[in-house]
């Protein structure tokens, strides 16, 4: 199997340092370098690519730009987002990038970009009979199991910018008059998806549905109360000890999960 990828980056030197970068992997075939959307346009209407790196700040037009036209035109290559700012990464889930690396680029965080990239392969394609399933490097194995699980990174709205909310951080998320909001142990923030998004990017070993309008971390819950009507509420570890509903038909579960 090999991927053909393209590169599209108006700078020189991101280029080939991510040319040089992406040699280590023996499924992926760079087969072109676009500097602007216009070139890199010409370049998929010519080749069938599975991979686009893109920046996003370029001359002419945006890395986002041309991801949102290849989508209307029903095309699904892997869309990698490689950029100095922070601020696009809630567009650039929106659009179903596979990832969001900053630059300067970290090798072990791009392994473990294409680990997710080859599982998603290995789900989308059916083993072909007497063709051996393609096995990534040794550097790459220990990531692998670890793409598997949702991303566990949530982008959020804070102060005019776009910031990335680690899961770890989270102790519960709510929805409240057509909005959701994440809660952490001291700030609380607007997010664009709904609780039904949440639940999917979220480990569900530690986030559970408590209540239609609730997501709680399970290890954040610090003292159970149970309620005359069979419901219960989560005492959880925020500075304002916030108070957690649990609906009556997922009490039981919650009873199960904390062992009481």
């Amino acid at each position: 199997m090999q991927l053909k990828t393209l590169i599209v980056d108006d700078e020189y030197p991101a280029r080939k340092e991510l040319r040089y970068l992406l040699e280590r992997y023996d499924y992926v075939q760079v087969v072109g370098e676009a500097t602007n959307t216009r070139e890199a346009l010409q370049l998929i209407n010519a080749v069938d690519y599975s991979i686009l790196f893109l920046d996003i700040d370029m001359p002419g037009g945006s890395g986002l730009e041309l991801s949102k036209a290849l989508k209307e035109q029903g095309r699904n290559p892997f869309i990698i987002f490689v950029t100095a700012h922070e601020e696009y990464a809630l567009e650039a889930f929106g659009v179903d990038a596979v990832d969001y690396l900053l630059k300067p680029l970290d090798p072990r965080r791009l392994d473990r970009t294409m680990a997710k990239i080859l599982h998603l392969c290995q789900l989308e394609t059916p083993p072909t009979p007497g063709v051996p399933t393609p096995r990534p490097k040794e550097e790459e194995k220990d990531t692998l199991e670890e793409k598997r699980r949702p991303l566990g990174l949530i982008p959020v709205e804070h102060k005019g910018k776009t910031i990335l909310v680690d899961e770890k951080n989270i102790v519960y998320l709510y929805a409240s008059n057509d909005y959701t909001y994440i809660k952490t142990t001291k700030d609380k923030y607007l997010t664009r998806f709904t609780l039904k998004e949440l639940e999917k990017r979220l480990n569900p070993q530690l986030f559970f549905r408590c209540h239609r309008s609730y997501l709680v971390n399970i290890k954040k819950t610090k003292e159970v109360i149970p309620l005359y009507n069979g419901t219960l509420i989560l005492i959880v570890d925020d500075t304002e000890k916030s108070e957690v509903p649990v609906s009556r038909s997922q009490a039981k579960t919650i009873r199960k999960i904390l062992g009481i």
